[in-house]
């Protein structure tokens, strides 16, 4: 046997290991894959959904930033410019999280000082492009706002102004 007990020959081949779990020590153990590609657990996934339900669109007031699902899903839900969006917590420089900083007005960077306006536009630091935007809209039923980050928009080339991704406020 090697590391953690997997079998020295699956030790070298750091491809194959497809699943962790803890042991009984609190280590990490890894489970090889066989040559199918199955293993020993399947269908863990261990991220947050990518559609997700926030709260009530009365609930953002005009001109704030919401940080309640900045942890838990990478998302700001602001109210600005007249409607609200769900704007993306990493920073396109180097996937760095920005923070909000509400006496400034501003999303600043703490890895290399990339600064965005509320609305996630870049002005400042190395930041390639502003941050990016996910589609919403509220649920008919009661009314709270769904996130969809399995589609994106980016302002920087223009496709941010469809319907999708912005909620009158």
């Amino acid at each position: 046997e090697g590391l953690a007990g997997v079998p020295a020959s699956a030790n070298a081949v750091a491809v194959n290991l497809t699943v962790v779990a803890p042991s009984d020590y609190g280590f990490i153990r890894a489970y090889p894959c066989d040559q199918t590609g199955t293993s020993e657990v399947s269908n863990v996934n261990f991220e947050p959904p990518q559609v997700f339900r926030c709260a009530p669109v009365e609930k953002f007031a005009r001109d704030t930033v919401d940080e309640t699902w900045k942890e838990s899903n990478a998302v700001w839900i602001v109210n600005t410019e007249g409607k609200i969006i769900a704007i993306s917590t990493v920073c396109p420089h180097l996937g760095c999280t920005p923070n909000w900083l509400s006496s400034e007005n501003k999303f600043k960077c703490p890895c290399h000082g990339s600064g965005y306006y509320m609305n996630g536009v870049n002005f400042e630091g190395p930041t390639p492009r502003p941050l990016e935007r996910f589609a919403l809209y509220a649920d008919p039923v009661d009314g709270r706002i769904v996130v969809d980050k399995t589609v994106k928009c980016q302002v920087e080339q223009g496709t941010c102004g469809d319907a999708k991704f912005g909620i009158p406020a």
